[in-house]
Protein backbone atom coordinates (compact mmCIF):
# COMPACT_ATOMS: atom_id res chain seq x y z
CA UNK A 1 0.00 0.00 0.00
CA UNK A 2 1.33 4.00 -1.01
CA UNK A 3 0.51 6.41 0.77
CA UNK A 4 1.40 9.93 0.05
CA UNK A 5 0.24 12.75 2.58
CA UNK A 6 0.06 15.91 0.79
CA UNK A 7 0.42 18.58 4.13
CA UNK A 8 -0.10 22.65 4.21
CA UNK A 9 1.32 25.00 6.49
CA UNK A 10 -1.37 27.82 6.99
CA UNK A 11 -1.24 31.04 9.08
CA UNK A 12 -4.53 32.78 8.63
CA UNK A 13 -5.75 31.24 5.81
CA UNK A 14 -9.39 30.89 5.89
CA UNK A 15 -10.15 32.55 3.06
CA UNK A 16 -7.71 30.61 0.55
CA UNK A 17 -7.68 26.98 2.82
CA UNK A 18 -10.72 25.68 0.62
CA UNK A 19 -9.86 26.52 -3.00
CA UNK A 20 -6.24 25.05 -2.40
CA UNK A 21 -7.54 22.01 -1.30
CA UNK A 22 -10.41 21.50 -3.85
CA UNK A 23 -7.63 21.63 -6.07
CA UNK A 24 -5.63 18.41 -4.83
CA UNK A 25 -5.83 15.22 -6.50
CA UNK A 26 -8.13 12.49 -4.88
CA UNK A 27 -6.21 9.77 -6.65
CA UNK A 28 -2.72 9.26 -8.69
CA UNK A 29 -1.61 6.43 -10.54
CA UNK A 30 0.52 4.14 -8.26
CA UNK A 31 -0.49 5.88 -4.94
CA UNK A 32 -2.96 3.95 -3.04
CA UNK A 33 -4.14 6.62 -0.26
CA UNK A 34 -4.17 9.83 -0.82
CA UNK A 35 -4.61 11.97 2.87
CA UNK A 36 -4.19 15.75 3.68
CA UNK A 37 -2.64 17.56 6.42
CA UNK A 38 -2.61 20.82 7.44
CA UNK A 39 0.27 22.85 9.90
CA UNK A 40 -2.19 25.25 11.82
CA UNK A 41 0.87 28.07 12.73
CA UNK A 42 -1.12 29.78 15.49
CA UNK A 43 -4.12 30.92 13.51
CA UNK A 44 -6.84 33.26 14.74
CA UNK A 45 -9.28 33.39 11.85
CA UNK A 46 -10.78 30.06 11.58
CA UNK A 47 -8.55 28.13 9.71
CA UNK A 48 -8.82 24.93 11.51
CA UNK A 49 -12.61 25.20 11.26
CA UNK A 50 -12.26 25.87 7.60
CA UNK A 51 -9.94 23.03 7.41
CA UNK A 52 -12.22 20.35 9.53
CA UNK A 53 -15.60 21.60 7.61
CA UNK A 54 -13.68 20.55 4.20
CA UNK A 55 -12.84 17.45 5.75
CA UNK A 56 -8.79 16.98 6.23
CA UNK A 57 -6.96 13.67 8.02
CA UNK A 58 -4.63 15.54 10.53
CA UNK A 59 -4.25 18.78 11.50
CA UNK A 60 -0.80 19.95 13.72
CA UNK A 61 -2.00 23.13 16.35
CA UNK A 62 0.63 25.13 17.18
CA UNK A 63 -1.07 28.03 20.08
CA UNK A 64 1.01 30.29 18.66
CA UNK A 65 3.13 31.29 15.38
CA UNK A 66 6.56 29.90 14.98
CA UNK A 67 7.07 29.89 11.90
CA UNK A 68 7.15 28.57 8.18
CA UNK A 69 10.46 26.60 9.06
CA UNK A 70 8.86 24.79 12.22
CA UNK A 71 5.91 23.95 11.17
CA UNK A 72 7.39 22.64 7.77
CA UNK A 73 9.10 20.15 10.26
CA UNK A 74 5.99 19.34 12.64
CA UNK A 75 4.16 18.56 9.49
CA UNK A 76 6.78 16.17 8.10
CA UNK A 77 6.92 14.38 11.55
CA UNK A 78 3.11 14.26 11.75
CA UNK A 79 2.96 12.86 8.12
CA UNK A 80 6.23 10.08 8.81
CA UNK A 81 4.24 8.89 11.79
CA UNK A 82 1.53 8.77 10.38
CA UNK A 83 2.52 6.47 7.72
CA UNK A 84 3.44 8.11 4.45
CA UNK A 85 5.40 6.93 1.72
CA UNK A 86 5.44 10.19 0.18
CA UNK A 87 5.07 13.61 1.49
CA UNK A 88 3.98 16.94 -0.72
CA UNK A 89 4.52 20.08 0.72
CA UNK A 90 2.27 22.42 -0.97
CA UNK A 91 0.86 26.45 -0.31
CA UNK A 92 -2.60 27.17 1.58
CA UNK A 93 -2.83 30.47 -0.86
CA UNK A 94 -3.26 28.32 -4.04
CA UNK A 95 0.08 29.49 -5.67
CA UNK A 96 0.74 26.08 -6.96
CA UNK A 97 -1.26 24.44 -9.27
CA UNK A 98 -2.58 21.09 -7.23
CA UNK A 99 -3.10 18.93 -10.59
CA UNK A 100 0.84 18.95 -10.72
CA UNK A 101 1.18 16.96 -7.61
CA UNK A 102 1.52 13.72 -9.64
CA UNK A 103 4.65 15.08 -11.80
CA UNK A 104 6.09 15.94 -8.47
CA UNK A 105 5.37 12.43 -7.10
CA UNK A 106 6.28 10.36 -10.32
CA UNK A 107 9.69 10.14 -10.02
CA UNK A 108 9.68 9.08 -6.67
CA UNK A 109 7.14 6.78 -7.87
CA UNK A 110 9.58 5.52 -10.55
CA UNK A 111 12.59 5.06 -7.90
CA UNK A 112 14.71 7.79 -9.78
CA UNK A 113 14.56 10.45 -7.04
CA UNK A 114 14.49 11.19 -3.49
CA UNK A 115 13.65 14.66 -3.51
CA UNK A 116 11.50 16.54 -6.27
CA UNK A 117 11.45 20.53 -6.67
CA UNK A 118 8.30 22.38 -8.38
CA UNK A 119 10.12 24.76 -10.80
CA UNK A 120 8.10 27.65 -11.42
CA UNK A 121 7.89 29.98 -14.82
CA UNK A 122 9.71 32.55 -12.74
CA UNK A 123 10.48 34.72 -15.32
CA UNK A 124 6.64 34.42 -17.16
CA UNK A 125 5.30 34.95 -14.06
CA UNK A 126 3.73 38.78 -14.26
CA UNK A 127 3.17 38.84 -10.49
CA UNK A 128 6.93 38.61 -9.59
CA UNK A 129 8.53 42.09 -9.97
CA UNK A 130 11.99 42.68 -12.27
CA UNK A 131 13.62 43.03 -8.65
CA UNK A 132 12.04 39.57 -7.41
CA UNK A 133 12.43 37.66 -10.50
CA UNK A 134 16.51 38.71 -10.37
CA UNK A 135 16.84 37.68 -6.64
CA UNK A 136 14.90 34.19 -7.53
CA UNK A 137 17.75 33.63 -9.96
CA UNK A 138 20.69 34.82 -7.63
CA UNK A 139 19.03 32.53 -4.94
CA UNK A 140 19.00 29.52 -6.98
CA UNK A 141 22.04 29.95 -8.15
CA UNK A 142 23.92 30.66 -4.83
CA UNK A 143 22.22 26.77 -4.02
CA UNK A 144 22.99 25.23 -6.41
CA UNK A 145 26.72 25.78 -5.96
CA UNK A 146 26.42 25.07 -2.51
CA UNK A 147 24.42 21.80 -2.55
CA UNK A 148 26.12 20.98 -5.71
CA UNK A 149 23.21 20.07 -7.42
CA UNK A 150 21.01 21.82 -10.73
CA UNK A 151 17.72 22.83 -8.97
CA UNK A 152 16.45 25.94 -10.96
CA UNK A 153 13.79 27.01 -8.43
CA UNK A 154 15.33 26.67 -5.03
CA UNK A 155 12.54 28.89 -3.07
CA UNK A 156 10.06 26.83 -3.90
CA UNK A 157 7.83 25.08 -1.63
CA UNK A 158 6.23 22.93 -4.32
CA UNK A 159 8.10 19.75 -3.09
CA UNK A 160 7.78 16.01 -3.03
CA UNK A 161 10.25 14.06 -0.56
CA UNK A 162 10.09 9.80 -0.06
CA UNK A 163 10.11 8.60 3.33
CA UNK A 164 13.62 7.96 3.52
CA UNK A 165 14.50 11.20 2.40
CA UNK A 166 11.94 12.73 4.59
CA UNK A 167 13.68 11.41 7.67
CA UNK A 168 16.83 13.16 6.89
CA UNK A 169 15.72 16.47 6.67
CA UNK A 170 17.08 18.93 9.32
CA UNK A 171 16.29 22.26 9.38
CA UNK A 172 18.06 24.68 11.55
CA UNK A 173 16.82 28.16 10.39
CA UNK A 174 13.99 29.44 11.72
CA UNK A 175 13.13 31.36 8.79
CA UNK A 176 12.39 29.46 5.61
CA UNK A 177 13.21 25.19 4.67
CA UNK A 178 12.97 25.87 1.59
CA UNK A 179 16.87 26.64 0.75
CA UNK A 180 18.87 24.67 3.65
CA UNK A 181 17.05 21.60 2.97
CA UNK A 182 18.29 21.68 -0.87
CA UNK A 183 21.93 22.21 0.48
CA UNK A 184 21.87 19.41 2.98
CA UNK A 185 20.11 17.11 0.43
CA UNK A 186 22.98 18.02 -1.84
CA UNK A 187 25.68 17.42 0.53
CA UNK A 188 24.58 14.46 1.78
CA UNK A 189 23.98 13.21 -2.02
CA UNK A 190 20.44 12.46 -2.41
CA UNK A 191 18.97 12.09 -5.64
CA UNK A 192 16.91 15.46 -6.45
CA UNK A 193 15.03 16.42 -9.27
CA UNK A 194 13.14 19.04 -10.52
CA UNK A 195 10.06 19.15 -12.58
CA UNK A 196 8.56 22.58 -14.13
CA UNK A 197 5.30 23.37 -12.60
CA UNK A 198 2.29 25.46 -13.55
CA UNK A 199 0.76 28.33 -11.04
CA UNK A 200 -2.21 29.90 -10.32
CA UNK A 201 -2.95 33.72 -10.17
CA UNK A 202 -2.10 35.33 -6.57
CA UNK A 203 -5.06 35.24 -3.90
CA UNK A 204 -3.27 36.82 -1.40
CA UNK A 205 0.58 39.12 -1.06
CA UNK A 206 3.56 36.84 0.16
CA UNK A 207 3.89 36.20 4.20
CA UNK A 208 7.46 35.64 3.43
CA UNK A 209 8.23 38.23 1.39
CA UNK A 210 6.31 41.66 3.09
CA UNK A 211 9.27 44.29 2.15
CA UNK A 212 11.84 43.77 -0.42
CA UNK A 213 14.29 44.91 2.05
CA UNK A 214 13.58 42.24 4.38
CA UNK A 215 13.31 40.02 2.15
CA UNK A 216 16.55 40.65 0.41
CA UNK A 217 18.19 40.94 4.42
CA UNK A 218 16.48 37.43 5.24
CA UNK A 219 17.86 35.56 2.37
CA UNK A 220 21.20 36.79 2.62
CA UNK A 221 21.15 35.69 6.36
CA UNK A 222 19.39 32.74 5.41
CA UNK A 223 21.94 31.43 2.46
CA UNK A 224 25.13 32.74 4.90
CA UNK A 225 24.18 30.44 7.61
CA UNK A 226 23.32 27.58 5.04
CA UNK A 227 27.10 28.30 4.27
CA UNK A 228 28.72 28.44 7.59
CA UNK A 229 26.57 25.22 8.39
CA UNK A 230 26.67 23.37 5.32
CA UNK A 231 30.47 24.57 3.51
CA UNK A 232 32.35 26.32 6.75
CA UNK A 233 35.74 25.78 5.61
CA UNK A 234 35.10 27.50 2.40
CA UNK A 235 33.11 29.96 4.16
CA UNK A 236 35.52 30.96 6.23
CA UNK A 237 38.85 30.60 4.22
CA UNK A 238 37.52 32.84 1.68
CA UNK A 239 36.77 35.81 4.26
CA UNK A 240 40.00 34.80 6.10
CA UNK A 241 41.65 35.32 2.38
CA UNK A 242 40.48 38.41 1.77
CA UNK A 243 41.34 39.75 5.05
CA UNK A 244 44.88 38.45 5.25
CA UNK A 245 45.47 39.50 1.35
CA UNK A 246 44.00 43.09 2.23
CA UNK A 247 45.91 43.30 4.97
CA UNK A 248 49.50 42.21 2.89
CA UNK A 249 48.50 45.14 0.52
CA UNK A 250 48.09 47.84 3.31
CA UNK A 251 52.00 46.18 4.96
CA UNK A 252 53.31 46.74 1.07
CA UNK A 253 52.30 50.03 0.79
CA UNK A 254 53.58 50.63 4.08
CA UNK A 255 56.85 49.11 3.32
CA UNK A 256 57.29 51.17 -0.32
CA UNK A 257 56.78 54.45 2.07
CA UNK A 258 59.68 52.97 4.36
CA UNK A 259 62.02 52.12 2.11
CA UNK A 260 61.34 56.09 0.68
CA UNK A 261 62.08 57.31 4.03
CA UNK A 262 58.58 58.75 5.22
CA UNK A 263 57.41 55.89 6.99
CA UNK A 264 57.42 57.77 9.84
CA UNK A 265 54.12 59.59 8.72
CA UNK A 266 52.59 56.03 7.72
CA UNK A 267 52.39 53.97 11.38
CA UNK A 268 48.50 53.85 11.43
CA UNK A 269 49.39 51.58 7.90
CA UNK A 270 51.57 49.38 9.73
CA UNK A 271 48.64 49.04 12.38
CA UNK A 272 46.14 48.54 10.16
CA UNK A 273 47.98 45.75 8.18
CA UNK A 274 49.07 43.84 11.43
CA UNK A 275 45.31 43.86 12.63
CA UNK A 276 44.21 42.75 9.35
CA UNK A 277 46.63 40.38 8.66
CA UNK A 278 45.42 38.78 12.30
CA UNK A 279 41.87 38.96 11.88
CA UNK A 280 42.22 37.14 8.34
CA UNK A 281 44.65 34.22 10.36
CA UNK A 282 42.15 33.70 12.67
CA UNK A 283 39.26 33.15 10.44
CA UNK A 284 40.85 30.91 8.41
CA UNK A 285 41.33 29.25 11.84
CA UNK A 286 37.96 29.36 12.66
CA UNK A 287 37.52 27.30 9.10
CA UNK A 288 39.63 24.06 10.16
CA UNK A 289 37.52 24.50 13.35
CA UNK A 290 33.99 24.75 11.64
CA UNK A 291 35.31 21.84 9.56
CA UNK A 292 35.84 19.41 11.61
CA UNK A 293 32.33 20.50 13.75
CA UNK A 294 30.86 19.98 10.61
CA UNK A 295 32.34 16.38 10.23
CA UNK A 296 30.82 15.67 13.63
CA UNK A 297 27.56 17.22 12.27
CA UNK A 298 27.55 14.34 9.65
CA UNK A 299 28.10 11.54 12.31
CA UNK A 300 25.26 12.89 14.34
CA UNK A 301 22.68 13.54 11.55
CA UNK A 302 23.10 10.12 10.49
CA UNK A 303 22.38 8.88 13.89
CA UNK A 304 19.21 11.25 14.17
CA UNK A 305 18.53 9.23 11.01
CA UNK A 306 18.50 5.52 12.57
CA UNK A 307 16.71 7.11 15.43
CA UNK A 308 14.05 8.52 13.52
CA UNK A 309 13.42 4.74 11.95
CA UNK A 310 13.73 3.44 15.57
CA UNK A 311 10.85 6.37 16.09
CA UNK A 312 8.69 6.27 13.57
CA UNK A 313 9.66 2.68 11.26
CA UNK A 314 9.74 0.43 14.56
CA UNK A 315 12.80 -0.56 12.36
CA UNK A 316 15.97 -1.69 14.51
CA UNK A 317 19.54 -1.03 13.21
CA UNK A 318 19.88 -5.07 11.97
CA UNK A 319 16.73 -4.90 10.04
CA UNK A 320 16.91 -4.21 6.50
CA UNK A 321 16.48 -0.62 5.47
CA UNK A 322 13.33 -1.75 3.01
CA UNK A 323 11.52 -2.89 5.49
CA UNK A 324 7.35 -1.52 5.48
CA UNK A 325 6.39 1.66 7.64
CA UNK A 326 3.79 1.43 10.27
CA UNK A 327 1.11 4.01 10.54
CA UNK A 328 2.22 6.37 13.38
CA UNK A 329 -1.75 6.91 14.46
CA UNK A 330 -2.72 9.91 16.62
CA UNK A 331 0.49 13.04 16.31
CA UNK A 332 1.10 14.97 18.67
CA UNK A 333 3.25 18.27 17.66
CA UNK A 334 6.72 19.12 19.17
CA UNK A 335 6.87 21.64 22.12
CA UNK A 336 3.87 20.69 23.80
CA UNK A 337 1.65 22.17 21.30
CA UNK A 338 -1.57 20.05 20.87
CA UNK A 339 -2.66 18.44 17.63
CA UNK A 340 -6.10 17.12 16.73
CA UNK A 341 -7.61 14.85 13.98
CA UNK A 342 -10.59 15.95 11.94
CA UNK A 343 -12.36 13.97 9.11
Amino acid sequence: MMKLIIQIPCYNEAQTLATALDALPTQIEGIDTIEYLIIDDGSEDGTVEAALRWGVDYIVRFRRNRGLAKGFMAGIDACLRNGADIIVNTDADNQYEGADIEKLVRPILEGKSDIVIGARPIDENEEFSPVKKKLQHLGSYIVRKASRTGIPDAPSGFRAYSRQAAMRLNVTNEYTYTLETIVQAGRTKMAMDAVAVRTNKELRPSRLMKSMAGYIRKSVVTIGHVFMLYKPLQFFLTIGSMLFLAGTAVGVRFLIFYVNGTGNGHIQSLILSAVLLLLGFQTMITGLLADVIASNRKILEDVQYHVRRMDYDGVSLQEEQGQKPKNGGFQRADGGCGNEKGG
